[in-house]
């Protein structure tokens, strides 16, 4: 009976370990690096999809690197006007940072709305 369960074992962890590297590569495919500035009194609010935190990492899935930068990008828009005054977005693909189409770290920089929804809490109300 012994043999038997390390023979088990041994086939449990040759086969675990084959299929690890498959489950990685789905986990790892796009991180993405939220830091937000809220308006002045709105912490709590605008920190609350952060846990609290003005900065946080969030996975999404993404086929590419241009697929993981275009979810960067669109993760910039902002409806909360009077709450949220902008926003920072980092990419990772894979573990390696990304940059947008233009060459900048911060994908909110190439967001086409960022004038019309960045900077707006005084002009909210």
């Amino acid at each position: 009976m012994k043999i038997r369960h390390a023979l088990l074992a041994a086939c449990t962890l040759v086969i675990g370990s084959q299929m690890l590297p498959v489950a990685e590569a789905d986990d790892a495919a796009c991180d993405l690096t939220y830091t937000r500035t809220a308006c002045p009194g709105q912490e709590a609010e605008s920190f609350k999809k952060c846990d609290g935190k003005a900065s946080c990492t969030k996975h999404v899935a993404a086929a590419s690197e241009a697929a993981c930068v275009q979810a960067a990008i669109q993760a910039c828009s902002n409806d909360r006007l009077e709450i949220t005054k902008s926003k920072v977005i980092n990419a990772k693909y894979q573990g390696k940072a990304l940059k947008t189409p233009s060459g900048k770290d911060d994908m909110c920089l190439d967001y086409p709305k960022r004038d019309v929804e960045f900077n707006q809490c005084s002009k909210a109300k």
